[in-house]
């Protein structure tokens, strides 16, 4: 590509943001937003500097892109804040909340009024709405109920080393922080999985799972060892 190729694509792009916005899209800076043609964006949306958006996307009204986020390929509903994120053929609900720094990979389906918080990864997944994931969670090849709490650190193991596995949390369970859902599992409705456990079982609904070794405290063992700090 030479600079007047360059340059009229540079002209093109600009108008087109023009365009967006003559129709009520709000930009934070026109010349730094990169949207492919064919795009759909609602009125009342706000697009920050160093956005990508590209292939078929629908971007609903009112919604917040924040800055150095890509979407490709996928659809947001209305009301919804995407910051600094990256989501690839999947779709978000209204009033929902993604990232800083989420990664939706293809076929990830989140519902409406979830949460999916900062360095959490969905792959190949389903969110019901209300459901949240605020935090360092992988959910891989699973289907997540409605206003399920995935605690910090939640994994879903769903490889083997040779094939995909899925598992399936229904609605209302609670799983901890650090928890490992070795798939395939079935949490139950309204169950209860506690913080450090790893699932290799199913949960009935309404249940607690505990799977943690018992801790004991060894007395004076540092200074016995001769590390103690002075």
């Amino acid at each position: 590509m030479d600079i007047k190729e360059y340059e009229l694509l540079e002209k093109a792009r600009i108008e087109r943001n023009l365009e967006y916005m003559e129709a009520g899209v709000n930009f934070i800076d026109v010349r730094t937003a990169y949207i492919d043609e064919g795009v759909k964006i609602g009125a009342g949306t706000t697009i920050y500097p160093c956005v990508a958006i590209e292939g078929n996307v629908e971007i609903g009204k009112n919604c917040t892109i924040g800055q150095n986020s890509r979407i490709k390929d996928s659809v947001i509903g209305d009301g919804t804040s995407v910051q600094s994120s990256v989501i690839i053929e999947s779709s978000v609900g209204s009033e929902t909340s993604v990232g800083p720094f989420a990664y939706l990979r293809p076929n990830s389906h989140v519902g409406n009024k979830c949460k999916v918080g900062d360095f959490v990864e969905i792959k190949n997944s389903k969110l019901g709405d209300g459901a949240k994931a605020s935090h360092l969670t992988y959910v891989g090849d699973s289907d997540v109920g409605e206003r399920v709490n995935l605690g910090c650190g939640v994994v879903f193991v769903n490889y083997d080393g040779s094939k995909k596995h899925r598992s399936v949390v229904e609605d209302d369970a609670f799983i901890g922080c650090n928890v490992n859902l070795v798939s395939p599992v079935h949490v139950g409705r309204n169950a209860y999985v506690a913080a450090g456990s790893t699932i290799t079982n199913d949960v009935p609904d309404g249940a607690l799972y505990v799977a943690r070794a018992k801790g004991k405290s060894l007395e004076g063992w540092v200074e016995k060892k001769g590390i103690l700090k002075k």
